[in-house]
């Protein structure tokens, strides 16, 4: 082990680190925001958003998350969308993560006894009052730990977008290796860091998750 290849290289790393952080982060906003979305269209009365809902689960859940980010990349300035590295990187991990989200939004709602939104119509609530006041507090609980699984493989999948050429952890590591010849340290640290961010993550999901148990 060279002890000081690891500290001439460390700070490449937490800046590395940093861009890793900040492209999960995005990408994890991107994947809340359209995982709702879905989930209310795969939940809705309407049977053409319930199809537009379960095309969009089935196509992203169906194909790799790489091509996905090549397609947009790569394929999107043939249609008009010209994308740096890591917007389209960002956009394609949230968008891919959507599909798993949205599933476990839903399953936490349906997994709500059907009893309570009966029941609150019963005194007058409507469905969109009922679902905002009665029914999504009780499934928020059911949410934490699923969402918390999605956004710990979306942290691990970020590696994916250093093949075009986004400098996170990844695509450092792999730049690292050809200029010291030593893959063993460089991954080792590699390895490491995206422990110690997983870790952390899961740190707050379980401070979340005991915080939403206590107020409700």
């Amino acid at each position: 082990m060279d002890v000081a290849l690891i500290v001439r290289v460390f700070p490449a790393f937490l800046q590395a680190a940093l861009t890793t952080v900040q492209i999960s982060v995005i990408s994890l906003v991107i994947g809340l925001t359209v995982a709702t979305l879905v989930a209310a269209a795969r939940m809705s009365d309407f049977r053409p958003a319930r199809a537009l809902g379960a095309a969009y689960v089935s196509v992203f859940r169906g194909t790799p998350a790489l091509i996905q980010i090549f397609l947009l990349y790569f394929g999107g300035p043939q249609v008009g969308i010209n994308l740096e590295p890591f917007a389209a990187g960002a956009i394609a991990l949230g968008l891919n993560i959507a599909a798993y989200m949205s599933e476990s939004i839903r399953g936490a709602i349906l997994a709500v006894d059907r009893g309570q939104m009966e029941a609150a119509r019963s005194v007058g609530f409507g469905r969109g009052q009922s679902m905002r006041w009665i029914v999504l507090p009780q499934a928020a609980k059911l949410m934490i730990r699923p969402l918390g699984v999605n956004a710990v493989a979306l942290v691990k999948g970020t590696a994916l977008v250093a093949t075009i050429s986004v400098v996170e952890l990844t695509y450092t590591a792999q730049r690292l290796i050809g200029s010291t010849y030593r893959p063993f340290e460089i991954f080792a640290v590699t390895a490491v860091l995206y422990m110690v961010m997983v870790y952390g993550l899961s740190l707050l999901i379980d401070r979340l998750d005991r915080a939403y148990a206590e107020k409700v």
